[in-house]
C-alpha cells in the first residue's frame, strides 16, 4: 500500500477543502458506479471526511503556532511507537501484554484487558501522524504498514468474535472499539473490503445492538454516549444505515432531565455511576460524545432532531459553566480524575472549552454568540497554564480554540457574578466579581467519593464539607501541582474529619459510600447563598453540623453539635493553600507576622484574625483557638492511583486549623474566609463588630445576619425560633431586604421529610408580590407567615416568595 492510493475526492472532502493548502497531490478519482449505489457511498464518504475533521481538525497552518510543536510531538509520539512495535503472541509492543492467565473480572484482568485498549489508541496516534501535516511521518508508507499490521494482529490474536471479554467492560465496549473505527475512518481506502468487514463483525461482537437496548446499568450517560458512538462508526466503516439509525435513536434517552439516577437534572446537576457528581469527567465526555455525533450527522439521513436537545444544550450554561472558572474545571466534580497524573484541573478544561466551542455551531445564534464569548474569556483569564499552551491539545481542539481566539467579533466575557446550588448533587458554586469557591458534601444520595480501577485511594474526606476557591489572578495553581498525592487527606480546606486512619479505597472497590444523612442543602435568591451539611464521616463515630452562609466578599463558616468516640482528634481545617516547592507567603496573626521556616507550628490561643499574604484573609469572631503549621510533604502518584509513578514528590503546605480534641462533644467553630482581602481589610472586618452577627450555631440551629446587606439567613436543623425567624420543621431560610421596599424569602426541605412547612417571620409586610406554588397560604400584617404543602417532592429545591414591606 502507497500513500497514493487515497482517492483525491474522498480526501479533499475529508480534509474540509484545505488539502490543497497542505501542498498533497497525486490523488486519484473514486470509481463510477451506478447513480443508487453512488448516492448511498457518497453519504457514507461524507460522514468518513466529517469524522476526519473532527480526528485531525481544519483550517490551520502546520507551520504556526501551537501547531507546528502540537504536530511535531504527535510525530515523534508516533515514531516511538513504531520503533518499538513488536508483534508477538499476547502483545504487540512490549510491557502491554494482553494474555491473561486467569481471565475474569478482578482487578489484575483490569489490566490486562486496558492493554488492549491501550494498544488499540497507538495505532490510532500512528494513524492520525500519517494523516497529518508536519508530522515527519506524513504520508510515510513503513508507518501506515505498521498500522495495518498492528490491525490485523489485535484482531487475529485477541479482539475477534471468539474471544470472551475479561477484565474491565469499558476496553472491550466503548475503549477499542472508538479507537480501532477512528482508525478505520483514518486508514479507510488502505483497507480492504475484507478487513473493515471483519472489524466491523469484532466489534458487533463486542458492542452489539442489546449494549444500548435498555438505558440502565452502564449504559447510561456518558457511557450511553460512547456506546452510541462505537455502533454509529462501525455503521459508517461497514456503511450499514441500520446501525447508525440504531445508535442515533439509543442517543434520545440522554437528553431529557432524569430525577434519579445518571444524568443530567434541571438543576444543572450530572450524576453517574449513580451517586457521583461527575460534570468534570463524565459529564465532560458526554458533552464531547454529544457534540462530535451531532456535528457528525448534521444534515444527514441521520439527522438528530429530538427536540430534547435543546434541554442538552441548556446544560452548556447550567451545569458546565458554574464549574469553570479562569479556564479551569473545578475538583469537586471530577471525582477519579483528579488522582490521575498527568491531569490537572485546568488540562481537563482545556478539551472541554473546545468541546464548548464545538457545540455552539449546532445551537442557535445567540447561544453560540454567548458561549464564544464565554469561552474566550476563560481563555483569556487561565494565566496559569493557557489552553493554547497545553502539549497534549489534540489538533481538532486546538484548531477550534485557536479560531476563537483569533475571532476578532467575539468580545471575550467576564466571569459573571451568583450562586448556584445544586441540590441533586450536593454541590455548590459562588461566584464573585474577583474570585470563587464551591462546597463539596455528602449524603444519602450522594457519596463521600468514588473509589475504583485503583483510582482515587485517599480521597475519602472529599464529601466533607470540601471548601475550594480560586482567585481572579492568584491560587489558579491550588490543586494543579501534584496537590493530591502531597496534601494531607485529613486537612482538606474546610472539612471536619476525625483523625481516625483509614484504609486506601475504604468503603470498598466500587463502593460509592453514602453516609446517612438527609439534611444536606440549602437555599439562595441567586446571588447570595445558606448551606448546610449533616456531616457523618466515613467509617468514623464524627458527626458535626457545618454551615456555609454565601456574601459578597466573603463566606461565614459554622460548625457546631461537633462529636466522635473514636478515641482520636477531631479537626476543622480551616484553610490548606499549597505553595509549591519553594513558596513562603508571610502569615500574619492579630498584626504579627510568623515565623516563615519550613516546620514551623504554632497554636494561638484566643486569635482574632489571620491573614495569608496574596491569598485570604481569615476572621474568627469572639476569637478562636487556632493551630498553624508549615510543612513539606512528600508522596507519590502511585499512593493515590496504582497508575501512577511511585517517585516522590514534595510540596509546601501552609494550614491553619481546630483541633477540637479527643472524643469532643459538642464541639463548634466560626470563621468568615476573605478570598483576596489584604491584611488591613481582613483587620478591620474583625474590629467591625456590628457587620456579622451570629444568630445561633448549635446542633439545633445555625444562623447569621449581615445588616449592611439586608441578609439574614438560618439553617434550621430541628424546629425552633432563631431571631425573627420560626419554622415548626427543619428547613433553611434566606431573607434579602432590598433598598426598594421588598424582600425575598427562600425556603427550602434540604432533608427531603416535610409534609408540610410553616415559616413565621416577624417582620411587617404589607403584601405578597409573588410565591412559589408550593405555598399553600399565606399572611401578611404585623408578620409573615407562609405555610408550604408537601416538599418531599421538591428534592430539596429552593421555594421563593417576594413581598413588600411595611
Amino acid at each position: 500500500m502507497t500513500a497514493s492510493a487515497w482517492p483525491r475526492r474522498t480526501f479533499l472532502h475529508a480534509a474540509g477543502g484545505s488539502a490543497l493548502a497542505l501542498g498533497l497531490t497525486g490523488w486519484t478519482s473514486l470509481p463510477a458506479t451506478a447513480a443508487e449505489t453512488a448516492a448511498t457511498a457518497e453519504e457514507f464518504a461524507g460522514l468518513r471526511a466529517k469524522w476526519r475533521d473532527l480526528i485531525l481538525g481544519t483550517g490551520f497552518s502546520p507551520t504556526a503556532e501551537p501547531f507546528r510543536t502540537l504536530l511535531a510531538n504527535l510525530g515523534t509520539t508516533a515514531r516511538g511507537y513504531l520503533s518499538t512495535m513488536s508483534p508477538a503472541a499476547g502483545s504487540l509492543w512490549p510491557g502491554l501484554i494482553w494474555t491473561d492467565p486467569d481471565p475474569d473480572l478482578d482487578a489484575e484482568s483490569y489490566a490486562f484487558s486496558a492493554r488492549v485498549n491501550d494498544s488499540y489508541t497507538r495505532l490510532s496516534v500512528m494513524a492520525q501522524a500519517f494523516c497529518q501535516p508536519g508530522t515527519g511521518l506524513t504520508g510515510d508508507t513503513a508507518l501506515l504498514e505498521a498500522v495495518v499490521t498492528g490491525l490485523e494482529h489485535l484482531h487475529a490474536e485477541v479482539y475477534h468474535p471468539a474471544t470472551v471479554p475479561y477484565g474491565n467492560w469499558w476496553n472491550w465496549q466503548i475503549g477499542s472499539p472508538q479507537a480501532l473505527m477512528d482508525t478505520c475512518v483514518l486508514i479507510h481506502d488502505h483497507l480492504t473490503q475484507n478487513q473493515k468487514d471483519r472489524f466491523c463483525a469484532a466489534v458487533d461482537h463486542f458492542l452489539p445492538d442489546s449494549a444500548v437496548a435498555a438505558y440502565t446499568g452502564t449504559s447510561t450517560g456518558a457511557n450511553r454516549v460512547d456506546l452510541c458512538r462505537g455502533i454509529i462508526l462501525r455503521g459508517v466503516i461497514g456503511e450499514n444505515p441500520d446501525k447508525i439509525a440504531l445508535a442515533a435513536r439509543a442517543l434520545t434517552p440522554v437528553f431529557p432531565y432524569v430525577t434519579t439516577g445518571d444524568g443530567f437534572y434541571a438543576d444543572g446537576s450530572f450524576i453517574q455511576h449513580t451517586s457521583v457528581p461527575y460534570i468534570g469527567g463524565y459529564g465532560s465526555v458526554l458533552h464531547d460524545g454529544v457534540g462530535r455525533i451531532l456535528a457528525l450527522l448534521r444534515g444527514s439521513t441521520w439527522e438528530l432532531n429530538d427536540p430534547n436537545t435543546q434541554l442538552f444544550l441548556d446544560t452548556v450554561e447550567t451545569a458546565v459553566a458554574p464549574f469553570i472558572y479562569n479556564g479551569l474545571m473545578m475538583d469537586n466534580v471530577s471525582s477519579r480524575g483528579i488522582s490521575r497524573q498527568g491531569t490537572n484541573d485546568h488540562l481537563r478544561a482545556h478539551g472541554l472549552l473546545a468541546t464548548l466551542v464545538l457545540l455552539g455551531q449546532g445551537a442557535s445564534p445567540e447561544e453560540n454568540a454567548r458561549w464564544r464569548a464565554m469561552v474566550k474569556g476563560w481563555l483569556r483569564r487561565d494565566y496559569h497554564y493557557p489552553a493554547l499552551a497545553n502539549p497534549g491539545l489534540s489538533l481538532i481542539r486546538a484548531s477550534l480554540l485557536q479560531g476563537l481566539q483569533d475571532d476578532t467579533s467575539v468580545t471575550a466575557a467576564p466571569e459573571p457574578v451568583g450562586h448556584r446550588l445544586f441540590h441533586h448533587m450536593d454541590r455548590v458554586t459562588h461566584r464573585r466579581r474577583d474570585w470563587a469557591a464551591s462546597v463539596s458534601m455528602a449524603s444519602r444520595r450522594i457519596a463521600h467519593y468514588e473509589f475504583g480501577n485503583g483510582e482515587h485511594a485517599r480521597g475519602y474526606h472529599t464529601g466533607a464539607g470540601w471548601l475550594s476557591w480560586w482567585g481572579s489572578d492568584f491560587g489558579l495553581e491550588q490543586y494543579s501541582d501534584a496537590y493530591w498525592p502531597t496534601v494531607d487527606p485529613y486537612r482538606l480546606p474546610g472539612i471536619t474529619a476525625s483523625r481516625k486512619p483509614l484504609a486506601d479505597g475504604q468503603g470498598g472497590n466500587w463502593g460509592g459510600p453514602r453516609p446517612d444523612a438527609a439534611w444536606v442543602g440549602g437555599t439562595t435568591d441567586g446571588e447570595f447563598g445558606a448551606t448546610g451539611q449533616h456531616l457523618k464521616g466515613l467509617a468514623s463515630t464524627m458527626s458535626a453540623r457545618k454551615s456555609w452562609f454565601w456574601l459578597d466578599d466573603s463566606i461565614v463558616c459554622l460548625g457546631a453539635g461537633i462529636g466522635s468516640t473514636d478515641g482520636l482528634p477531631v479537626e476543622t481545617t480551616v484553610d490548606n493553600r499549597h505553595l509549591g516547592t519553594t513558596g513562603a507567603p508571610a502569615l500574619t496573626v492579630d498584626g504579627r507576622r510568623q515565623p516563615a521556616a519550613q516546620g514551623w507550628s504554632a497554636t494561638f490561643e484566643d486569635a482574632g484574625w489571620a491573614h495569608i499574604e496574596g491569598q485570604a484573609g481569615y476572621v474568627f469572631p469572639g476569637g478562636a483557638k487556632v493551630c498553624a503549621v508549615r510543612e513539606e510533604r512528600t508522596g507519590a502518584w502511585k499512593d493515590i492511583n496504582t497508575g501512577g509513578s511511585a517517585d516522590p514528590v514534595t510540596r509546601r503546605y501552609l494550614t491553619l486549623f481546630t483541633d477540637h480534641g479527643t472524643d469532643p462533644t459538642d464541639a463548634g467553630y466560626a470563621y468568615v474566609l476573605l478570598p483576596g482581602a489584604s491584611a488591613r481589610t481582613t483587620e478591620h472586618r474583625s474590629c467591625d463588630r456590628g457587620w456579622l452577627k451570629i444568630l445561633a450555631n448549635t446542633a439545633d440551629q445555625q444562623g447569621v445576619r449581615v445588616p449592611k446587606l439586608g441578609f439574614t439567613a438560618v439553617n434550621f436543623w430541628t424546629p425552633g425560633t432563631v431571631d425573627k425567624i420560626t419554622t415548626n420543621a427543619p428547613a433553611s431560610v434566606l431573607i434579602r431586604e432590598n433598598r426598594n421596599g421588598t424582600a425575598t424569602v427562600v425556603v427550602s426541605d434540604p432533608a427531603r421529610q416535610a409534609t408540610s412547612l410553616e415559616v413565621r417571620w416577624n417582620r411587617r409586610v404589607s403584601r405578597i408580590l409573588s410565591k412559589a406554588p408550593t405555598v399553600t397560604a399565606a399572611t401578611t400584617g404585623h408578620a409573615l407567615t407562609l405555610a408550604f404543602g408537601d416538599l418531599t417532592a421538591q428534592a430539596g429545591a429552593p421555594q421563593t416568595v417576594t413581598v413588600r414591606l411595611g
